[in-house]
Formats: C-alpha cells, structure tokens, sequence
C-alpha cells in the first residue's frame, strides 16, 4: 500500500510548479498553503485542469486563481449559511408554535407518539425520531440558559424552547413524520406546497452541515432533487432527458429554496451579495470563464433574473 510522506512548504509548491500551475509570488503561496493547508486548497484544481491531461494545469493558471475560486468558496459559505440559518430559525418557530397549540408544550404532551403519522410505515420512523429528540433535551438541555431556566424553574422545557437544542436535521426530518394536516398547515406558513416542503428541508439541512464544517459548497450535488418549479420554466433552463440541467440538486436548487422561504428582502440581499462575489471571482479569473464555475454550480448564466419575478 502506498503511503503519503510530510512535504515541507517548499516542496510542496515545486510540486504545483511542476503540475504547470504558476507561483509568481512564492513567499504569498507559501503563506497561504500554510494557513489553509495544501490538501484542502488543492480540492479546488478541478477546473483548472487540462481537459487531455488531468494532472496538470491549463496553461497560465496562477496560484492566485486557484486561491481565488478557494476564497470565493468560503464567501460562498458564509451567504449561504447565514440564510439557511433565517430559514432554519423560522422553521423552528412555527413548528413549535403549531404543534404546542395543538398537542401542548410539556415533554410529556408534545413527545407522544399519537400526535404524529400512524401509519404503518411511519411507526418505527416516529418512535426513532422521538426519541432522538429526547436525547438531544437530556444531552443539551443543561447547556444553554433557556433550557436550564425552564428545568430548574418548572420542571420541563416547552417546545417553543426546546427547539433551541435540536439540530437541524432532527428539525426537518420532524417534519416527515408529523400527521398530513399539520404539514400542510406550515406549508401554509411559508406559502408553499407540503410536498414542496419535504424536500426543501433535507436539502437545507444538508447544505447547513457542508457551510458550518468548511466543505467544498459551490459544486456539491445532492442526492435528493427539488420539484419541477415555476422559476425553471420563466428562467428557460435548458431541459435534457426529462431533466431540467440546472437547479435540481445542485447549489443553485438552494438558491431555489431561498427564492421560496426566505422573505423578498433577505432574498434581495442574499442576491446582491452573491452577485458581489461572482463578479469578484470573475475580474481574479484568467485561464478559465467565470462561466466555468457558474456550471459547476448548477447556475444558469440568466440567474439574477430570479429577483424579477414576484
């Protein structure tokens, strides 16, 4: 079995030279590689490669490109994370909300399993899932002021704030398990479909887990693809196969999400900011189009036109 060895930070751009790529600055890429570490960087030389040899970079590639779309991944990141965490925020809310007004806000109401989809196909799932959660209060619980206010003080902790502790994933899958009037009641909330939502959410929460550990996002591809939407027909994307090429389970479906969840003044900003960063990455780029990365993102090059439509 072959092993890797240590390479020092020398040797480590003579091995970006000799893959073609050019370091005009050594002492810059050396701080760089040492700050963000060279495997992590190097996740990112995809589109840089020459398409007849994927070993060595297209001629004239800079260090300072590939740093660039490594950067703008991050700016990404933080875009994308801040507005799935409104959405996530507002998921919580209404939920405990609705389920509180129906079922009641003490553990021992809104945790039973009668309060969710009895069928038979969902029985197991539901009890897995509760019990996830009562997990999550006895692990959690004691960590944030809220919960621990409400144990000390009452003795339970209402949903309202026990939403607090749960993780996101829990939180969507929460959904799926809940009876057919009450998601279609949130669904009502966010003025979109109940089917609409199973999907959205997963995906979201997915998304979540890549921005908060430091995960390449803008060419990440989903299992789970969202629904034909009225955005996909108005921004004409190109349909092959019975499949629309764009916005399915690629980073621009997300966008997708937002343009669905988010309010129009945080999708306004969300918009705008990412606009920035796109034109950013564009005016570092030499060897490649910025069109390069927008396919990769699964972004049609019409994409601002989602802020035209009400």
């Amino acid at each position: 079995m072959a092993t890797k060895i240590f390479k020092t930070l020398d040797e480590q751009i003579e091995i970006l030279k000799n893959k073609g790529l050019v370091v005009d600055d050594v002492d810059y890429a050396k701080n760089i590689i040492l700050r963000e570490n060279y495997f992590f960087l190097m996740g990112y030389r995809h589109l840089f490669m020459r398409d007849d040899n994927k070993k060595r970079f297209i001629e004239g590639t800079t260090f300072r490109e590939l740093y660039s779309l490594f950067y703008f991944d991050r700016q990404l990141r933080n875009i994308m994370f801040k507005n799935i965490l409104i959405i996530e925020n507002n998921t919580k809310s209404i939920f405990s909300y609705i389920l509180s007004q129906k079922y009641g806000y003490r553990e021992a109401e809104y945790l039973r399993p009668q309060n969710y989809n009895q069928s038979p196909e969902k029985v197991r799932q539901v009890n897995d899932l509760l019990k996830k959660m009562k997990r999550q209060i006895r692990v959690n619980g004691g960590q944030h002021e809220a919960t621990k206010h409400y144990i000390n003080n009452y003795g339970y902790i209402p949903l309202w704030v026990v939403v607090k502790v749960l993780s996101f994933g829990i939180t969507s899958e929460l959904y799926t398990i809940m009876k057919i009037n009450d998601q279609k009641e949130i669904a009502k909330e966010f003025n979109v479909d109940s089917e609409y939502l199973l999907t959205f959410l997963p995906i979201l929460s997915n998304y979540r887990n890549l921005c908060a550990h430091e995960d390449i996002l803008f060419e990440h591809r989903t299992q789970k693809l969202i629904p034909d939407t009225e955005y996909h027909k108005y921004l004409n994307i190109p349909y092959i196969n019975d499949e629309y090429i764009y916005g399915k389970g690629d980073l621009f479906s997300v966008i997708i999400i937002f343009k669905y969840l988010l309010s129009k003044d945080d999708f306004r900003l969300l918009m705008n900011e990412l606009s920035y960063e796109i034109d950013a990455l564009s005016g570092r780029l030499n060897s490649i189009s910025i069109n390069k990365v927008l396919d990769r993102m699964g972004f049609p090059s019409n994409y601002k036109s989602l802020l035209e439509i009400d």
